[in-house]
């Protein structure tokens, strides 16, 4: 396995830096973030692998680094050992590059203009959503005077080629009608409807195509940044992640996917089913092609059965239907523009979304957590969701994330209590999410983190 070493000059990112900022970046690269900046690194330089382990990506490649060099005029970034995929006759790919730039602005920002700054109290609702702005608006992806446009496409990163192509061919009915698409970054549901929005801008004559990939340490290592992202950005946390879809985002499509889909859906329920938010349109729609449909009356049953009827109103599903996907979002986006106009929200951030504390906290999978989440009717329906969104997230993390894996590892599987009437349609949307192989890249034998103990 061939390993390749360079010096990269920053283009159009970080290319005027004044001495103190440059101090920043050098002494933090090499100490306070240097893991995450790493970490986040060598997975922008293994865009394009099969791997979707954190820790197996980190263990393949021992002997990388990479170091922020210190410049009159500004700064370089020196990598050594990286993986041979992100060069073209030993120079690195121009994306690749960029995305190496906006880790190190994230990373560096969020680390020393949000987390350490008095500003910002991250335990108050107000002021996590001023963060998440402040990291946005610094990674330049918020546009104002801009009427709404931003389609947010959540799915699985394991999807067979069926459910790939029909994520792409969504993507291209969003573009032909001069939608953008942002995506968790990855690949599979989160690479196609890029590549096909790609596509349709380029018939359209659109040469200012988005494609926004918004991620967070923890899970990039095993979602590599896919090569058409043309602007990433890296949230500190799952929490501020998912938040960052939602106040920047017009509209969502979900696709097939499993426990990370699963919990996008629960997450934007949980918040439209809270009474503040009764009246704020927000589109949201299910799809897939006709072999996808079983997974989506399954998700349909198990929000039945757990959040009830009201949450249901909440969706449209539609099946093997592209065309009529990309119109029913733009017809729906029109709506969104028309209630931000008259509650005079600006179109690039949704302020007036009511996002609970509940949703915004960061959790924290341990064995502990895992085994004491309330999973229970007596409460209400939007803090359900969020309980349920916790369990999802923890059994992400035990599948794909470096921390969750060696926590599985040393203490055995998480436990999920709670009642039956719960736990049951959870076990049942679980098992199928493993018998359609969802929970891991196909190749990969899946051996569950969890086990489930219901209590009547």
């Amino acid at each position: 396995m061939k390993k390749v070493n360079e010096r990269l000059t920053p283009e159009g990112k970080m290319d005027v830096l004044s001495k103190w900022e440059v101090n920043i970046l050098l002494n933090a690269s090499k100490e306070k973030f240097a893991y995450e900046f790493r970490a986040c690194s060598l997975a922008v330089l293994n865009t394009g692998s099969t791997e979707d382990s954190a820790k197996v990506v980190l263990e393949k490649y021992p002997d990388f680094k990479i170091e922020v060099i210190q410049q009159e005029r500004g700064i370089k970034l020196q990598v050594c050992n990286a993986p041979e995929q992100a060069f073209v006759d030993g120079e690195m790919i121009t994306g690749i590059k960029e995305h190496l730039f906006s880790v190190l602005r994230d990373i560096v920002f969020v680390g020393n203009e949000i987390e350490t700054n008095p500003r910002f109290d991250l335990s108050n609702s107000k002021d996590i959503t001023n963060a998440i702005f402040h990291i946005l608006r610094n990674a330049k992806v918020l546009q104002p005077e801009v009427l709404p446009n931003i389609t947010v496409c959540w799915g699985g990163h394991s999807i067979n080629p069926v459910e790939y192509k029909y994520t792409k061919d969504v993507g291209y009915q969003l573009g032909l009608r001069h939608l953008n698409v942002c995506t968790g970054c990855g690949p599979g549901a989160m690479k196609g409807p890029m590549k096909g929005a790609n596509i349709a801008h380029a018939k359209q004559r659109i040469t200012n195509g988005r494609y926004i990939g918004i991620t967070e340490p923890g899970i990039i290592a095993a979602e590599s940044p896919n090569p058409i992202v043309n602007e990433l950005v890296i949230l500190p946390d799952i929490e501020k992640r998912l938040e960052a879809f939602v106040r920047m985002g017009h509209g969502v499509i979900v696709f097939p996917g499993g426990p990370g889909t699963a919990e996008e859906i629960l997450y934007l329920l949980g918040i439209l089913l809270h009474p503040k938010n009764k009246e704020l349109p927000f589109p949201l729609i299910l799809t897939g092609p006709k072999s996808s449909e079983d997974y989506f009356k399954k998700i349909h049953h198990f929000i039945e059965k757990t959040l009830g009827f009201e949450a249901q109103q909440k969706y449209k599903i539609i099946i093997d239907d592209t065309a009529l996907v990309a119109r029913e979002m733009k017809s729906m986006i029109e709506e969104v523009s028309n209630f931000r106009r008259k509650t005079s929200d600006a179109y690039y951030y949704n302020w007036i979304m009511h996002i609970d504390n509940e949703f915004q906290k960061p959790f924290e999978p341990t064995h502990e957590n895992m085994s004491n989440l309330e999973l229970h009717k007596d409460q209400d329906t939007h803090l359900l969701a969020a309980n349920l969104r916790r369990a999802f997230s923890g059994i992400v993390a035990g599948n794909v994330k470096e921390e969750g894996i060696l926590s599985i590892e040393k203490y055995g599987k998480f436990e999920i209590n709670g009642d039956e009437e719960i736990l049951s349609p959870l076990d049942d949307l679980l098992s199928s999410f493993v018998e359609q192989k969802r929970m891991k890249l196909p190749g990969s034998e899946y051996i569950p983190c969890y086990t489930i103990k219901k209590s009547d």
